[in-house]
């Protein structure tokens, strides 16, 4: 006996969610490669010849203000001087994985039968699109209001800065090889291990992800649905989310001054600064490899290689403005938990460091 014929309704379904796939495709390769790719392969060749990083970190940007607030604007407009290629490039795959993709597309690649497999899934797909933690918020964000689950997810998000190829890359040219393997190592302990726990400890009795209540309630019906769609999302992201992290790194920046002098708290502290360092780290912001420079000038003052451990993992991991960004949608605690284990890797990272150096 003959299959029956597939209904009109599920071919305008089908065809809706294959368009919706290729236009992410090509928002994801088009975009990362005039964000991130190109640009990358630029600034590797200019390290391979002079094996130094070109530029300040990003902290020293607001050292001389005469405020505070002069300082969170100086701040701010240097941050996203660095990073507004990427942060464009992510709201435009966020709202299309919101808007274009079908639901059990998103789950077929990204469900695994163990959380640690999906959090491998998770982490292999943040290694092309090398975004900053707050930059792969948006995406991440997404991912999980439609329904993904919260391992994969969550490797993705902080597989994205922790597990970036080109950092890597940049460690290996400007540092000693310690920080490239410390961080390749214990980033990808962090990335599979963390997410997969947290998601143990927060969804125990779960054996499909849940979809959060603010995900769309249906896929496109038809390839007519998907514009109207697409620009609506790409206004919530907009308009909700965009100054949303504006204002959080605007806070940041207001505080990053005094809170970015770590070796003068360690210096001051001792002991008892290693964990103070690593949780205020954890909540600073830097654009892309803006943890470099940070540990390259500690290293020629004379601060110890568990230093740069600790910031090594903590600094790019997450942020604050990256944390707030998905609370919502991860909830705030394995938002928070994720948090602890960032705080934990860059401690291991700092004692590995100062083993291996």
């Amino acid at each position: 006996m003959d299959a029956p014929e597939p209904r009109i309704d599920d071919v305008d379904r089908r065809r809706a969610g294959i368009i919706g796939v290729a236009v992410l495709l090509v928002l994801l390769v088009v975009g990362l490669a005039w964000a991130k790719w190109m640009p990358y392969v630029d600034k590797t060749t200019a390290l391979s010849g002079s094996g130094a990083w070109d530029g300040a970190a990003i902290f020293d940007s607001a050292a001389d203000a005469s405020s505070p607030l002069a300082a969170g604007w100086e701040f701010t407009t240097a941050y996203f001087a660095a990073v507004w290629r990427a942060l464009l490039v992510a709201v435009l795959v966020a709202a299309a994985v919101d808007a274009l993709v079908p639901r059990a597309w998103l789950l077929t690649v990204l469900t695994r039968r163990t959380l640690v497999g999906q959090s491998l899934v998770g982490g292999m797909a943040s290694t092309p699109s090398m975004m900053c933690t707050c930059c792969a918020a948006p995406v991440a964000a997404s991912l999980r209001r439609r329904g993904s689950p919260m391992a994969a997810c969550l490797a993705y998000w902080v597989g994205n800065p922790v597990l970036n190829p080109a950092v890597l890359v940049f460690l290996l040219l400007v540092l000693p090889w310690q920080y490239a393997a410390v961080r390749l190592v214990v980033g990808g302990l962090l990335v599979v291990g963390a997410a997969a726990l947290v998601a143990r400890l927060l969804e125990p009795q779960r054996a499909a992800p849940s979809v959060v209540e603010v995900a769309p309630a249906e896929d496109a019906r038809s390839v007519g649905e998907l514009p109207g769609r697409y620009l609506r999302s790409l206004t919530r992201f907009t308009v909700v989310l965009v100054p949303e992290y504006a204002i959080a790194v605007f806070a940041v920046g207001m505080v990053s001054g005094p809170l970015s002098d770590f070796e003068g708290v360690q210096r001051q502290l001792g002991i008892v600064a290693v964990l103070l360092i690593a949780v205020v780290a954890t909540a600073l912001v830097v654009p892309t490899g803006g943890e470099i420079p940070v540990i390259a000038a500690l290293t020629a003052a004379g601060a110890g290689a568990g230093l740069g451990g600790i910031l090594l993992i903590a600094l790019p991991a997450l942020s604050l403005p990256s944390m707030l960004m998905v609370g919502k949608a991860f909830g705030w605690r394995a938002t928070v938990a994720t948090a602890a284990f960032v705080v934990a890797a860059s401690l291991v990272a700092g004692a590995a460091l100062a083993a291996l150096s």
